[in-house]
């Protein structure tokens, strides 16, 4: 059902075309806005986020911007849908546009009953479902500033889609309160400019309606938010990292929630200073965690490797973009894990966990900072730009799931009890571990190939008992990783293997292909080194062929699997997208269709 305000009491009793034409009633909806660095294209989006949030509606927002403050293109599209989705919608149904460049590159993805709202200061165009109104100009006496236009925009986007008016209003209240009295003065006054001009012309009103969704308890929340308050919820006392696209915005969150909780937030110079921070913290005692990219995580991996010898449990937030070098800061790709896998110059343990969205970000983390203690290792977790940074609504994280796993921690009584103290003891899985300053334990930490109270050795034998010791945390450590989630029914014989936020579209390409009578299975992998043989070899077993969907362009999950379950590797497929923009389903629907 729509809202009442979808279809308002006066509507019966208006003229003109406005009140011939029935509104158009949307369960799946997307609005993208674009123009130029600083015309305020993501305000625009997070206003129409907080508002399909609190009609209920699923809400997921995605990002287009340059690697600059202001000026280039910029764009940003919203989704509200009655369903779940973690997807960018194929098709526009309304587009805003504040310069005629975002009208030639977004009329593309226009659906053929889409509209076009345009802020018709500077250009014109004729092109059939578009009206302009000269936003910047409107506002601009008024308020003084042209700035407001984009709220001016969300006024005038309110009417085209029949908003409830106070829902609205509550909306910019919420946004900008916290600015002070006259912020919020200018915005509300942006807002009521935006609305009469779409009201008064018989084009624009109640042009779509909205239907009504049941996700009211639900948040809106990024993946970097998330594993900002997973490292918090799970004991993480002590940060370092150096701003870097797309991953300053864990730190920055961090810079806000850990204070209070007693715990240390730095800006490093460099990731080299950061990484090593962190594990001088690790081995002082504490929880830790690093945020980076592809370039950031260059720097960081000798100290990953020292971290994974010396047996210092870090995590690194790997927040993954276009590469190499310095590649496309704020664009989509997946292209580390093959750096990941073959991490730095010899041979050391350590897990690579994937989300998929911002809960399973939230989980993670906190689990990543057990599996790091537990097994005294690095934990990488592999994020990517659009589960970073894009809004997606998520469940309330389960707060009750959260247990801290110290490991094999000493207290100084169990060290009384000890003949001797060994920080690299021999055996299965992690040795015993002391904080130093503790009474009566005395050890030794080198990147150097040590023994077992850490004095570099050079003892052949000695440097076979460590390397398996240190290398058998991979195998001992397979039941306590991870595991896989499994979608579809399990006699479909066509399978998708994927990782990170490439599950959206996945799901959504599930449910398309189910719709033409194409079953299919899917295997969402949380854990993605060590391979988890365990899980996929019989996944593979069971389909008679399996599409591997990623974002770089090698197809580097699928190299790994291939090198690592040879058998089944014939069954194996890549579908690709490496350009910087996220799949969208029909992508994957098509792939599939054309390679079963």
């Amino acid at each position: 059902m729509s809202t009442p305000a979808a279809h308002p009491p006066s509507l019966p009793e208006e003229t003109g075309p406005s009140a011939a034409r029935p509104p158009m009633e949307l369960s799946d909806l997307s609005v993208m806005i674009g123009g130029q660095g600083g015309d305020g294209t993501l305000t625009v989006s997070d206003l129409l986020g907080r508002y399909f949030r609190k009609r209920g509606l699923y809400v997921y927002t995605s990002r287009n911007v340059l690697s600059r403050i202001r000026g280039g293109h910029a764009d940003a599209s919203v989704r509200a849908s009655r369903d779940p989705t973690s997807a960018v919608k194929p098709q526009v149904d309304v587009l805003v546009a504040f310069d005629n460049e975002a009208i030639q590159l977004g009329r593309a993805e226009l659906a053929p009953h889409g509209f076009i709202l345009y802020d018709s200061t500077t250009f014109h165009t004729d092109l059939p479902n578009a009206v302009g109104f000269p936003f910047a100009t409107l506002v601009g006496g008024p308020l003084g500033q042209p700035i407001f236009k984009n709220t001016a925009a969300y006024g005038a986007l309110s009417v085209l889609l029949g908003f409830d008016e106070p829902m609205t209003r509550s909306v910019i209240e919420e946004r900008f309160k916290r600015r002070g009295g006259e912020a919020l003065e200018k915005n509300l006054k942006a807002l009521d400019i935006g609305r009469k001009a779409a009201s008064e012309n018989p084009d624009v009103p109640n042009r779509f309606s909205l239907v009504d969704g049941d996700a009211h308890s639900l948040i809106l929340t990024t993946g970097n938010q998330a594993v900002a308050l997973g490292f918090v919820v799970g004991g993480g006392r002590f940060f370092a990292g150096y701003p870097i696209t797309p991953a300053t915005e864990i730190m920055e969150y961090l810079q806000r929630y850990l204070p209070p909780f007693e715990g240390v937030v730095r800006q490093a110079e460099d990731e080299l200073a950061a990484v090593n921070m962190i594990i001088g913290a690790a081995y002082a005692g504490a929880r830790v965690m690093t945020s980076t990219s592809g370039p950031g995580l260059s720097l960081m991996t000798e100290g990953i490797g020292h971290a994974g010898t010396a047996e210092i449990p870090i995590v690194v937030a790997d927040c993954q973009r276009v590469g190499p070098s310095t590649g496309q800061p704020t664009r989509h790709e997946q292209s580390d894990l093959s750096h990941l896998a073959n991490l730095g110059h010899g041979e050391y343990p350590r897990f690579i966990l994937a989300p998929s969205d911002p809960s399973d970000c939230f989980l993670l983390t906190t689990e990543a900072l057990n599996l790091a203690d537990r097994w005294r290792l690095p934990v990488i977790l592999l994020l990517d730009q659009a589960l970073c940074q894009n809004t997606a609504t998520s469940r309330r994280f389960d707060l009750s799931a959260v247990h801290v796993d110290r490991g094999k921690r000493l207290t100084a009584e169990a060290v009384q009890k000890l003949e001797q103290y060994k920080v690299y003891q021999y055996g299965d899985g992690a040795s015993p571990y002391a904080v130093p300053g503790t009474p009566g334990v005395w050890s030794e930490v080198t990147g150097n190939e040590h023994d077992e109270w850490g004095h570099v050795s050079v003892n052949p034998e000695n440097r076979v008992r460590m390397m398996k010791k240190r290398m058998d945390k991979m195998v001992l450590a397979r039941g306590e990783l991870p595991n896989a989630r499994l979608f579809g029914p399990p006699e479909a014989k066509i399978g998708l293997i994927g990782f990170g936020s490439t599950s959206g579209p996945i799901l959504e390409a599930q449910s398309l292909l189910g719709a033409k009578g194409v079953p299919t299975r899917y295997l969402q992998v949380r854990t993605l080194y060590p391979v988890p043989v365990h899980e996929i070899e019989p996944f593979l077993r069971s389909v008679d062929v399996a599409f591997v969907v990623e974002h770089n362009y090698t197809g580097q999950f699928a190299r790994l699997l291939r090198e690592t379950i040879p058998a089944q590797y014939t069954k194996l497929r890549s579908i690709l997208r490496y350009d910087g923009y996220t799949f969208r389903a029909p992508q994957i629907v098509q792939a599939v269709q054309g390679g079963k």
